[in-house]
């Protein structure tokens, strides 16, 4: 294994390990001041339940190499989310982009193609793959 994909994979080891951890764990747990913090936010207990189940089903996803593209895409979802509700109440919002970031770069060291897919500029091939239709005879 080369020294770029262990990065990736310890990084979103690290990332799935935050999002379970320390991240969902907080919205399936009692603690004081819970109900105050989401409330601030503008949610219930009882929603942010079901927001951490979601986000401890994406952080798996995004291990299995299979899915780890999908679950890319839905974790930069779900940590828009969390930007906005944190931009709409005026709170600071720069950790939800950096872990998005860290996602992506993870994901493009484990398989490099999506860094090809990102930076890589379309080749004359790539941009037409299809001849241009023709438009029907009449008869």
């Amino acid at each position: 294994m080369s020294r770029s994909k262990l990065a990736g994979w310890i990084l979103s080891g690290l990332l799935s390990a935050f999002l379970c951890l320390a991240s969902a764990s907080g919205k399936f747990t009692q603690w004081e001041g819970k109900a105050e913090m989401f409330g601030h936010l503008g949610w219930t207990s009882e929603v942010m339940f079901k927001v951490g189940i979601v986000e401890v089903a994406v952080a798996v996803l995004f291990l299995i190499p299979r899915t780890g593209f999908i679950a890319a895409i839905l974790l930069s979802a779900y940590l828009g989310g969390a930007t906005a509700s944190h931009v709409r109440v005026g709170d600071p919002f720069i950790a939800p982009i950096i872990f998005a970031v860290i996602a992506w770069v993870a994901l493009g060291l484990r398989d490099p193609r999506v860094f090809n897919i990102a930076f890589k500029a379309p080749t004359a091939e790539s941009s037409t793959t299809s001849e241009p239709a023709t438009p029907p005879t009449q008869s």
